[in-house]
């Protein structure tokens, strides 16, 4: 049976990854700065802010079955790099070295029980970048290819490491923009099936593969719709 820890799992796709894990069989450890928030019935909730070095390895202590961990853990902050860099900062925080913080805690969890799964959740802004969302697209960009990195280093203790890669989800985060947008229990359920068949990368809808297969083409006529 799964073990799993999922962080950020009080609202958007950290909820439904969490909630559908339990609906598989999968014993959840639920994550989640407020744990009060989170409202997951049958789910063990977990206080953990994953840029706290001693919140990461006070979870990694308490959670010594998992093995699987869900990095899902983001924010937006919508700051452009020459703007405010404080918010540019906190991306960063979260998105590439909370990530790597929980990655590292874990590795060993992972080891003693088997090699285990991380899931690194990235985006279609790993390939791109978009007006407004700056620091978003760079840190996930890092977060993207510290999971190539990631699958290197752990290919000894046989963990598989695998990068979710979407455009628009229906969540709290994207409520604000304009746009068609993937029902989050698909993409959940596309994200969970994908990683169970051992898939390393896992792009989720069309614009993700339209972006991504656009890195080997002339940047010119991808840009050209922003400038």
């Amino acid at each position: 049976m799964t073990t799993a820890l999922v962080t950020g799992a009080n609202r958007g796709l950290g909820h439904h990854f969490a909630a559908e894990l339990l609906a598989r069989g999968a014993t959840v450890y639920a994550a989640a700065r407020e744990p009060a928030s989170i409202d997951l019935p049958g789910a063990r909730t977990l206080a953990l802010d994953v840029t706290d070095p001693e919140a990461v390895a006070a979870a990694a202590e308490l959670a010594g079955d998992v093995d699987l961990l869900v990095n899902n853990a983001g924010i937006s902050t919508g700051s452009p790099l020459l703007g405010d860099l404080d918010g540019v900062r906190a991306e960063m925080d979260v998105n590439f070295w909370g990530t790597l913080s929980m990655v590292r805690a874990f590795a060993p969890v992972l080891a003693a029980n088997g090699g285990g799964t991380i899931v690194n959740v990235a985006s279609a802004l790993s390939w791109f970048a978009a007006p407004g969302a700056g620091a978003y697209a760079v840190s996930k960009a890092a977060n993207w290819n510290m999971s190539n990195a990631l699958r290197l280093e752990l290919a000894a203790q046989r963990t598989q490491v695998t990068s979710v890669h979407l455009g628009l989800a229906d969540t709290d985060m994207a409520r604000a923009i304009d746009g068609p947008k993937t029902d989050p229990a698909q993409v959940v359920r596309t994200v969970l099936d994908a990683t169970a068949q051992g898939e390393i990368e896992v792009v989720v809808d069309a614009w993700s593969a339209m972006v991504k297969a656009s890195l080997a083409e002339d940047p010119r006529a991808f840009y050209a719709r922003f400038l």
